[in-house]
C-alpha cells in the first residue's frame, strides 16, 4: 500500500492519503503505452495536407500538338503527371489520423503512467487550489514554492471551465488538464504532475471503477 502527502499550496504536509494497490501494483507493459502514445499524438495531427490530381489541374483541355509529325512524345494534356505543373499521381488528401483503442487499454495506460510517476515520487498533491479568479502570477508563485518552476509540469484540475484551469493555462512550462481528459501520454512527458486532493479521486476512481483504496 502506498501513501501521498497531501500539502497546502505553501508545501506544508496536511494529512496523508492511500493510493490503490490496483494502481501502484500493475505491471508496466510497453506495447500498451506505445499504442496509447501513437493514438494520442496521431489524434493531434491536422490532416489537412492536399494535392491536386491531374482532374483537378488547371488547364491542359487542349491537347498541346498534333499525334504524329512534330518529332515529339505523343502528348494528350499538359495536366499529365509527367508535366512540370501537372497532377500529382497517389499525393496527400485531407484525412483523419485518429484511430480508436478499447476502453481497458486506455485504463490500462493511464494506470500505468500514474504508478511509475507515484513510484518515482513525481506526483505532487494539494489540498486545493482556491482561485477565486484567474491568476497567473499567484499559480507561477506556488510552482516555484513547490521548487518545480523550471520543470515540466503537468496541472491535473477538477473542471477545465473553472479558475484552477485559466490560471495555469499561460505558464510556458506547464500542461492543464483535467482528471477526465489526462492520458498516458501528458502524465509520461511531464517531469512532475500536480494534482488537487479531488482531482486525484477522480482520476483513480475512473481507473479503478469506485475502488479509492487498495
Amino acid at each position: 500500500m502506498v501513501s501521498l502527502n497531501v500539502m497546502d499550496k505553501d508545501g506544508k504536509e496536511l494529512e496523508k492519503i492511500k493510493i490503490s494497490g490496483e494502481i501502484t501494483g500493475i505491471e508496466p507493459n510497453s506495447e500498451v503505452l506505445y499504442q496509447e502514445v501513437r493514438r494520442y499524438l496521431a489524434s493531434l495531427r491536422a490532416g489537412t495536407h492536399s494535392t491536386k490530381g491531374r482532374s483537378e489541374v488547371r488547364g491542359g483541355g487542349k491537347k498541346p500538338w498534333r499525334q504524329k509529325g512534330t518529332g515529339n512524345a505523343r502528348a494528350g494534356s499538359t495536366r499529365s503527371p509527367i508535366w512540370k505543373g501537372g497532377g500529382i499521381v497517389f499525393g496527400p488528401k485531407p484525412r483523419d489520423y485518429g484511430f480508436k483503442l478499447n476502453k481497458k487499454i486506455l485504463k490500462k495506460s493511464k494506470s500505468m503512467a500514474l504508478a511509475e510517476k507515484i513510484k518515482n515520487k513525481r506526483v505532487i498533491v494539494l489540498d486545493k487550489f482556491d482561485f477565486t479568479k484567474p491568476a497567473t502570477k499567484e499559480a507561477a508563485e506556488i510552482l516555484g514554492r513547490l521548487n518545480v518552476n523550471d520543470k515540466k509540469v503537468l496541472v491535473v484540475v477538477e473542471d477545465i471551465n473553472g479558475n484552477d484551469f485559466r490560471s495555469f493555462r499561460n505558464l510556458a512550462n506547464v500542461v492543464v488538464e483535467s482528471a477526465n481528459g489526462t492520458n498516458a501520454f501528458l502524465l509520461m512527458f511531464a517531469e512532475y504532475v500536480i494534482f488537487t486532493k479531488n482531482s486525484l479521486s477522480m482520476l483513480i476512481e475512473r481507473l479503478t471503477n469506485g475502488k479509492s483504496k487498495s
